[in-house]
């Protein structure tokens, strides 16, 4: 038996701008390739990881890079995939979770909802060791449908890999793992029955947790770091503003310098100012609105929630939604609306790279494609705001990376033992 064992590979599904990817193979997996249907997602993507760099995919020659619908790969490259059966360790990603969230409109017949069954098709096609999906936490919830029928897509999705999975699922908050957001998400891990890991699951995220203590001191940082921990160097107040750099008639902040231990660690070797710094193009009356929402949610105790229906009034809005920043805690869970988040400190929603802080991109991480969009267009885009809200958070992602590597590794081990004894009778 080797001393080490190779480094085990993953497909990522529904990979977006790149979250869950990073972390995974910063816990030591390499990527094989990704799917990835939305073309500004996939560019960033791409520049995060490019050919040739210590993060890059080992994209096969037979699939195209470039953007793929996973239906649309699944029709045209059907046969290629099956070749991969057997060769895959583990299938990673989340469908698209607009149409189970408890941030939007939850509507069983969402057509995003349906992506898992092509994720399935592709479990039936890839045969991989281990299945990892996360999704929002109300993936877990009821769906009453327009005909009355009770739906959970969370029971659906095990029953189908009961078949051929033993299958642990959770609910985990970013926060309890390093990440100042508190956002809950569902996390459910399959590995294949004939490898006999039902033991290994029960404990994997329990262990996981364990583990946190020392993975954060490690890469000194703080176990339970706050918004303000995360984002006070990227105030206006301590940096001077310019011209921004990529959108003409907007300003951007002219970084200066990290302030706390988290920030250190989110510069990860990055020289220079990060990207994404542009600033919200309010107008003086939407600032002074701001800065009264922001003055009236201190004084009523309600930062990270929803503001009051009394300040709703005040100020004519309907939009039920604006939370403002408490500096001293977790973010509440970030969305693809700029304005659903108001600063702590300034009268301005937050930008592109203090959404990326408080899910712990590093700072060398960029984002591509327009900054946000409306209308129906959200439907069908993914520009850098809904990028950054849909992503794993990194740091997140690597701890579980860590918890699936060991236990990928146990697997192998397991059958290299089983292989010699099998020699030798």
């Amino acid at each position: 038996m080797p001393a080490t064992l190779p480094s085990p590979c993953f497909v990522d599904v529904f990979a977006g701008c790149g979250g869950l990817s990073l972390g995974l193979k910063r816990a030591g997996w390499k990527g094989l390739f990704a799917i990835e249907r939305d073309e500004s997602a996939f560019e960033t993507l791409s520049a995060n990881f490019p050919d040739g760099g210590s993060l890059s995919y080992n994209w096969p020659e037979t699939i195209e890079r470039k953007a793929w619908d996973i239906r649309e790969l699944l029709s045209e490259r059907g046969e290629v995939l099956t070749t991969f059966a057997g060769k895959v360790d583990m299938l990673a990603g989340g469908p698209p979770c607009q149409g189970f969230s408890h941030a939007g409109r939850r509507r069983s017949e969402d057509p995003r909802n349906r992506l898992f069954e092509a994720y399935l098709d592709l479990v039936a096609a890839i045969r991989p060791n281990i299945v990892l999906i996360e999704n929002v936490k109300g993936f877990t919830s009821d769906f009453v449908s327009n005909k009355g029928e009770i739906k959970n897509f969370a029971q659906a999705l095990k029953d189908r890999l009961d078949a051929d999975y033993d299958t642990t699922s959770a609910i985990l908050r970013a926060s309890d793992f390093g990440v100042p957001q508190v956002r809950p998400r569902f996390f459910l891990i399959g590995v294949r029955r004939e490898l006999s890991a039902a033991e290994h699951l029960g404990a994997l995220f329990a262990q996981m947790r364990g583990r946190t203590a020392e993975f954060l001191r490690a890469r000194k940082m703080p176990l339970a770091p706050s918004s303000r921990d995360a984002i006070s160097d990227l105030e206006v107040a301590h940096n001077s503003t310019s011209e921004s750099t990529e959108t003409a008639g907007f300003r951007q902040t002219n970084y200066r310098a990290p302030r706390t231990p988290f920030q250190i660690a989110m510069r990860d070797g990055h020289s220079g100012a990060p990207s994404d710094l542009r600033l919200a193009r309010h107008s003086p009356e939407i600032q002074e609105r701001f800065s009264s929402i922001i003055k009236s949610a201190n004084e009523e105790g309600r930062l990270n929630v929803s503001i009051s229906a009394e300040v709703r009034r005040a100020h004519g809005l309907k939009k039920m939604a604006i939370r403002v920043l408490d500096p001293l805690s977790p973010a509440p869970t970030i969305t693809s609306l700029p304005e659903d988040l108001l600063h702590y400190a300034e009268p301005r929603a937050l930008t592109v790279r203090e959404n990326a802080r408080l899910q712990t991109f590093p700072d060398w991480f960029q984002f591509k494609g327009k900054y946000t969009t409306g209308g129906l267009r959200r439907r069908t885009e993914v520009p850098r705001f809904t990028q950054v809200a849909n992503a794993v958070p990194p740091i997140l992602a690597e701890q579980l990376g860590i918890s699936l590597l060991n236990l990928s590794r146990s697997l192998a081990q397991a059958e290299l033992l089983t292989d010699s004894v099998a020699e030798l009778a």
